[in-house]
């Protein structure tokens, strides 16, 4: 605590301009990862030792209805169905790996440049101010399926939150899932990477 009369901020003290910390709340994920943690065998391998992500690629079901946007030789990208936001999407490994460690050369590879492609798709498609690009490895970094790693992709807007998100702990998505597919299928390079 400050002692009364004592300057508050490096620019109170002659500092000049410290800037301040800004928070960005995610409380709409607590359900989530609770949900994660407490009862979620769905996220976890099958009976055949094949993670959520191997079921959802080999189901044969067409990708307007997975939500798979693009099929690699060791990778492929895919919609978050629990998305922070619109166009939200992961990139990673056909096969379930669980650290980047456990990655072949070849998936390592395809894996970046997928993420690269996946970024490039998202500003075509939404023309956001960022992109946020991140992976949590291992449930303690607050991966939801840790037996398959996956990188994140979503874009972002400054000021992307609102009243609902803090006091409802409820995310408003403007589009459906399907409609984040066409746009970032559409957006999708047509060549191969």
């Amino acid at each position: 605590m400050t002692p009364p009369g004592e300057p508050t901020t490096a620019a109170q003290a002659g500092g000049g301009p410290s800037p301040a910390l800004a928070r960005l709340w995610a409380g709409w994920r607590t359900t989530y990862i609770t949900r994660v943690s407490d009862d979620a065998a769905e996220l976890r391998p099958d009976d055949t030792g094949r993670s959520l992500f191997e079921r959802i690629l080999r189901s044969g079901l067409p990708d307007d209805e997975t939500f798979v946007l693009w099929r690699g030789a060791t990778c492929f990208a895919i919609l978050n169905a629990f998305p922070y936001g619109s166009g939200h999407l992961m990139v990673l490994p056909q096969r379930a790996a669980p650290d980047l460690g456990d990655l072949t050369p070849e998936e390592s590879a395809e894996l970046w440049e997928g993420v690269r492609t996946a970024v490039a798709a998202i500003r075509t498609a939404y023309r956001p101010d960022g992109v946020n690009v991140g992976i949590n490895l291992g449930a303690g970094a607050g991966a939801g399926v840790p037996d398959h790693l996956h990188v994140h992709c979503l874009p972002r807007w400054a000021g992307d939150t609102n009243f609902t998100t803090t006091i409802a702990e409820t995310r408003v998505l403007p589009e459906p899932l399907a409609a984040s597919w066409r746009k970032l299928r559409d957006a999708w390079p047509v060549t191969p990477i």
